[in-house]
């Protein structure tokens, strides 16, 4: 029986093979890789890496999916939310970090994106198929409109590159909007801070971008009695990830 796509599931099932076989190649899955995908759907990308890596650990909400997924021997299916899956507790079964991809339900891509910025220490790199506008934002140099919050909480653990346009013909059905799968590779050394007090503050920051940090960052800066100097006659989309961590550092110290 067809599976017709559900719209609560924000499914839009990848089915050009040329397509395909690029996203593959760009994760070149190895055999003893603890590779995990999220929302495997029909397969498409499912079937060309089991055959490269043997063993693939797929996520899938939809009961119907998951339920053919476990006929495959091949498979390990976790019925779940993606939200609610502890990636933590699977790589410590795999003994070895992670390898995370899939094509993500566009509706909850930042979400599943934060979810997984938790765990990067267990994690070797992550392949995904996003709107290609979020894309974009996650890999934005500063001084750019699409620099902001969710730049900086990314960029500050990931090295990010996109690394494939995706048009929406390439997909059944085909969404509104283009697409882009991005390599997200977590970065070796990182800065000693409070993730929780930097996407407080960054969230200050980007509040009113339009505005200069004074009126904003600069504002909250004061009730916290800090005066260390930071430039605050910036906007917001001026100020380089690095100087963020600086700051963050220096509140965390």
């Amino acid at each position: 029986m067809k599976h017709i796509a559900r719209k609560r599931f924000g499914q839009h099932f990848l089915t050009d093979g040329a397509i395909i076989h690029g996203i593959v190649d760009a994760i070149d899955p190895k055999a003893n890789d603890a590779l995990i995908e999220i929302g495997p759907g029909l397969g498409a990308m499912t079937d060309p890496l089991v055959a490269r890596c043997a063993h693939l650990t797929v996520i899938e909400l939809d009961r119907d999916l998951a339920g053919r997924l476990r006929k495959r021997p091949e498979l390990t299916v976790i019925e779940a939310d993606v939200l609610k899956v502890d990636f933590r507790a699977l790589a410590q079964q795999a003994g070895r970090p992670l390898r995370i991809v899939g094509n993500l339900p566009y509706n909850i891509s930042t979400p599943i994106l934060f979810h997984l910025l938790g765990v990067v220490d267990v994690v070797a790199d992550q392949h995904f198929m996003l709107q290609r506008e979020v894309v974009e934002r996650m890999a934005a140099s500063p001084g750019c409109k699409d620099y902001g919050r969710l730049s900086v909480m990314l960029q500050w653990r990931y090295d990010i590159e996109n690394v494939l346009d995706v048009p929406p013909e390439a997909f059944e059905p085909p969404p509104r909007v283009d697409s882009a799968v991005v390599r997200m590779q977590p970065l070796p050394e990182v800065p000693r801070i409070d993730p929780a007090l930097l996407g407080e503050l960054v969230g200050v920051a980007f509040s009113q971008r339009r505005k200069l940090l004074r009126h904003t960052l600069g504002r909250w800066l004061d009730l916290r009695g800090f005066a260390g100097g930071f430039d605050v006659q910036r906007r917001a989309e001026e100020v380089p990830v690095a100087e963020y961590l600086r700051l963050a550092e220096t509140l965390s110290a």
